[in-house]
């Protein structure tokens, strides 16, 4: 399929000339830096990070076999979607399509753009159905927006479901995978280059063990990256965070130990949990978490705080009456959790 994102793009960004940083004219090693109005003292902190984070897209472009061209990094995932949003919706007038429940930051960037949100309930097991997400597009719709594996619900939604979705809508579909390390072969990372209009959100905040790094990824055709570049604040990423990174992916395996223990533990959780009689159901899970229903999930939350352990109460989430979230922790942790419901019983 072909995708003209001229047609897409919010006037003032397709004739936008971006701001040009002194980094962005010279790059590479020199023995004197005199072009950024730097403190020439404090060296390596004082000077500014690569805006195009060469290095670091290099090597995400390896884990990910992906050309650096269709990457772009942000301070977290949360700063592409906002960046779509300013790129792609005329606020006032466009709106998106999002599945409910959902992320909620896609809501509130919404929000904080005045881009209004159509929202498609799941079905009461969260399972995903194309025909009813594309009832809900309009001709001001310019981005849909699904999250697989789901949160707050865990599962992953059907890649039939969502590959007809994004054949079947003219505007992007982003397709967050933030979960999908838990279950790999799940991605449409592959395929990405067969559909101009998909974009797909990752981060180093789950598997990766980042979340403090602030470091997430989008996967792009060229010509949505380009646009995220040249809209982003310049110096988006810190020297720290960039380096950090690259240290931290130097060696891949650890994260794979993470993430099989992870698995093997939430296994382990599920059956557990699933003895509680205050437990009505522990949902099917593709994530490091699990969403559980309960007769009393305040209270339990509640009881779970003075313990000092800290869960999620997603009660008051559509869908979700009733559930606690709970991510899955080290092995060590899960126990705790495990021996103060005990005392519940």
């Amino acid at each position: 399929m072909s995708l003209d994102i001229n047609k897409l793009l919010r006037e003032n960004i397709r004739t936008l000339k971006p701001y040009s940083s002194a980094r962005d004219e010279f790059s590479g090693e020199a023995a004197v830096f005199l072009d950024a109005n730097e403190n020439p003292y404090n060296s390596p902190w004082n000077r500014y990070p690569d805006p195009r984070q060469l290095t670091l897209k290099k090597r995400v472009g390896e884990i990910k076999n992906i050309p650096i061209t269709k990457i772009f990094l942000g301070n977290g995932s949360d700063e592409p979607i906002d960046l779509l949003f300013r790129a792609f919706c005329e606020p006032g007038k466009d709106n998106i399509v999002s599945i409910n429940p959902t992320y909620g930051m896609y809501r509130v960037a919404a929000d904080i753009n005045n881009v209004a949100v159509n929202l498609i309930p799941l079905s009461v097991d969260f399972e995903l159905y194309a025909e009813e997400v594309l009832t809900a597009v309009t001709t001001e719709t310019k981005i849909i927006f699904l999250c697989s594996p789901n949160n707050p619900s865990g599962n992953a939604l059907d890649n039939n479901e969502m590959i007809r979705i994004i054949k079947s809508f003219n505007g992007l579909v982003v397709v967050d995978e933030a979960y999908i390390d838990f279950c790999p072969e799940k991605s449409l990372l592959p395929v990405i280059s067969q559909y101009p209009n998909l974009v797909i959100l990752q981060t180093f905040s789950k598997a990766w063990g980042m979340a403090g790094l602030r470091l997430g990824m989008a996967f792009a055709s060229e010509q949505i990256i380009d646009v995220l570049s040249r809209i982003k604040y310049p110096y988006n990423l810190s020297i720290l965070t960039q380096q950090k990174a690259m240290e931290l992916l130097a060696d891949d395996t650890q994260k794979e130990k993470w993430v099989a223990i992870i698995l093997n533990e939430r296994e382990r959780m599920i059956e557990l949990l699933k003895a509680y009689p205050f437990v009505l159901k522990v949902y099917s899970t593709d994530a490091n978490f699990v969403l559980v229903k309960t007769h009393d999930p305040r209270g339990i939350y509640q009881y779970l705080v003075n313990e000092k352990i800290i869960i999620r109460d997603r009660s008051s989430v559509s869908l979700c009456e009733g559930c606690l979230r709970i991510s899955i922790g080290s092995p060590e942790e899960n126990t705790k959790l495990i021996e103060a419901l005990n005392r519940l019983v």
